[in-house]
């Protein structure tokens, strides 16, 4: 009898592992089978992409095997989808500039072509002469500012561009830049008010890209603003040194003032006689690389203000 009870419950483990292997070979068939399943739905949907479908997704549920490989394709395809808007966005910009390029170029090398055939050809003489040559040279430098500001553009834009960024001294390195603009503001009759703070401000920075900065704020002010003062301000904000460079001319209309940091963005004719479109978007791009921030504020025949604020130093790194 013990021997029959034995064989009894050997038949019956026996039995068991046998259902057990069934069911566990059906599941693995099922997981399988979904497995499958989900590749051929991984492959359409990949096969849609290639087509140009980016907005496409692969579905997955967490529970799924394939889940984790599903949502990392799905990461990949929204960067390259990102990427791709911004080349196309670059593309368009490329084409804007090279129109920009064209038409701002040549009508001044037209113009400055004229005045030195004029001068060569002896249609003009005396006084005359000599008008036509300092037109010609004013004309040249109007032109080397714009190459200038391209090649500035591009290499920014490129990876050519570096930083040196190292412990400065703000206010003094801002006194040595705005010593320069003294004579040039006495010159054009242009009243001016420069208020640095006193005590010393720790930043980190790039000096010639600071120095870019502040000249180009300030040629914006000369060349679009039509004013008679203009105001330069360094103080400390929190943690931040702020610079201002404020003047009371014809302002920026209110539709203009979201745009005036894109490139190639020109506003108002009043405004813009002139100028690559490029100038403040220079600047935004440096003020950022910088860990810094650029705002615009105006109001129209009062007041403009372009207020630049960078972190002060690290006490542990000073």
């Amino acid at each position: 009898m013990d021997g029959g009870y034995v064989g009894l419950s050997l038949f019956v483990a026996v039995l068991v592992i046998a259902i057990v292997a069934v069911i566990s070979s059906m599941l693995l068939y099922g997981k399988v089978h979904n497995v499958r399943l989900k590749l051929k739905d991984i492959s359409e949907t990949l096969g849609d992409i290639a087509q140009g479908d980016s907005n496409r997704k692969i579905l997955a549920k967490p529970s799924d095997m394939t889940s984790i490989i599903c949502y990392k394709m799905n990461d990949i395809v929204h960067e390259l989808r990102d990427q791709v808007i911004d080349l196309k966005k670059a593309e368009r910009t490329n084409g804007q500039l090279m129109t920009s390029l064209s038409h701002d170029v040549r009508t001044p090398l037209t113009t400055l072509i004229g005045y030195l055939d004029a001068v060569q050809k002896g249609i003009v003489v005396g006084a005359e002469r000599e008008e036509y040559i300092e037109i010609a040279r004013l004309r040249a430098y109007d032109m080397k500012d714009y190459v200038d500001v391209l090649f500035e553009w591009f290499k920014l834009n490129s990876s050519e561009e570096t930083f040196t960024i190292q412990h400065v001294e703000l206010t003094e390195l801002t006194r040595n830049i705005l010593k320069d603009w003294v004579p040039i503001f006495e010159n054009i009759n242009l009243d001016f008010n420069i208020d640095i703070y006193e005590k010393r401000i720790e930043v980190n920075l790039d000096t010639d890209a600071y120095s870019r900065i502040l000249n180009n704020l300030i040629q914006n002010v000369i060349s679009h603003s039509q004013t008679k003062h203009v105001e330069i301000r360094v103080s400390l904000l929190a943690a931040n040194v702020m610079i201002t460079v404020a003047d009371d001319g014809i302002g920026i209309p209110k539709q203009d003032l979201p745009h005036v940091f894109e490139r190639l963005y020109k506003c108002d004719m009043a405004r813009c006689e002139k100028g690559s479109g490029l100038g403040l978007s220079i600047v935004q791009q440096l003020v950022k690389k910088m860990g810094g921030s650029i705002a615009v504020k105006s109001e129209q025949y009062q007041r403009t203000e372009f207020i630049v604020q960078f972190p002060l130093a690290d006490e542990k790194t000073c």
